[in-house]
């Protein structure tokens, strides 16, 4: 596994040079948000608006009106909070196509209580004409952008900076609406998102090696969330469904799993790996993800509960455990 830095920032560039109309648009966190060389080498592209969010939703949608493509660069949680009756109304209400970019997603600040966007899906689904990506690797990071453009509508994008592993294939871009198969299997369908991925596959490889198979699905697109591979994969397991994220467990994955199993009547357990009904403190990324239960051993327990079996796994065994190949299915 390969672990790469400014991934957004040299896309960021590349993308713009490739589409004339894209503006990138900063609340005063360019540099924190990888826009910092974008504004140095584009200038006549990159709008500053201060610690203004709310203000900043009113001139993108004047701007995506005149034809242009705005990027909104800020932390995730002053995107949806901060500026929830603006961006419902000036940008999702008239479906105009304005990309949010929602940086430090769920638990991965030490910025504490007030900068943990884990709750940020559960709103966002519910605003008409909004779209949902999350990112969970390099390749998606890479994907996001496009994405954007070929949606042509209001999306939010929970977006990773720093250094970012790459989990999946470059070549092989990530679509929109559609998962991304890791391993195929029968026992337990296991699907994740974001950061929960690489820990998803460590514990995964740890499992196949205990003699369980494992259908491994990783969820970029939240909504729409249509695509057939969800079905198939609660259909065809035995011992039931795990949901892994990072996000509170009311309202993301975990709760569009258990939409479609209600809607199509599938009858198999449901447990759900995420940030429980609490606020969450800031610290490092491994410290939080071991601290709320949403790392490799959390998601071993989980599994152990499903099939009502021990297998006594240790985090050193895990963290023994190298990710090396691309997409193996």
């Amino acid at each position: 596994m390969q672990i790469e830095k400014d991934v957004h920032s040299n896309n960021i560039i590349q993308f713009a040079g490739n589409h004339k109309e894209v503006l990138v648009m900063s609340a005063d966190l360019g540099t924190s948000c990888e826009v910092g060389e974008f504004a140095k080498k584009l200038p006549e592209r990159y709008l500053s608006m201060g610690i203004a969010e709310q203000n900043m939703m009113g001139w993108a949608a004047g701007l995506a009106k005149e034809g242009f493509r705005p990027f909104l660069h800020t932390f995730a949680v002053f995107l949806y909070r901060r500026t929830l009756d603006q961006l419902e109304m000036s940008i999702a209400y008239p479906n105009l196509p304005v990309a949010l970019l929602g940086f430090v997603p769920g638990i991965t600040t030490p910025g504490g209580i007030t900068h943990q966007s884990i709750e940020d899906v559960g709103i966002m689904r519910t605003i008409p004409n909004m779209n949902i990506f999350d990112c969970g690797d390099t390749t998606d990071v890479e994907s996001a952008l496009e994405i954007c453009r070929e949606i042509n509508a209001p999306i939010y994008v929970r977006m990773l900076r720093g250094a970012v592993p790459r989990l999946f294939d470059p070549n092989v871009p990530t679509k929109f609406n559609k998962g991304r198969l890791l391993s195929e299997g029968t026992d337990i369908a296991l699907f994740s998102s974001s950061i929960c991925t690489e820990e998803a596959m460590r514990a995964t490889n740890y499992l196949e090696k205990q003699g369980l198979s494992v259908q491994h699905v990783h969820i970029t697109t939240l909504k729409p969330f249509t695509d057939p591979l969800v079905l198939e994969t609660l259909e065809k397991v035995s011992y039931g469904v795990i949901t892994m994220e990072n996000h509170s467990v009311i309202g993301g994955l975990g709760t569009l799993v258990g939409e479609v199993m209600l809607e199509n009547m599938i009858n198999k357990e449901l447990i759900k790996i995420g940030i429980n009904d609490e606020w969450t403190h800031g610290a490092a990324k491994p410290y939080l993800m071991k601290k709320y239960g949403i790392d490799a051993l959390s998601l071993i327990k989980a599994v152990e509960k499903l099939i009502d079996d021990k297998f006594d796994a240790t985090e050193n065994e895990l963290e023994a455990i190298r990710l090396e190949d691309y997409d193996r299915v």
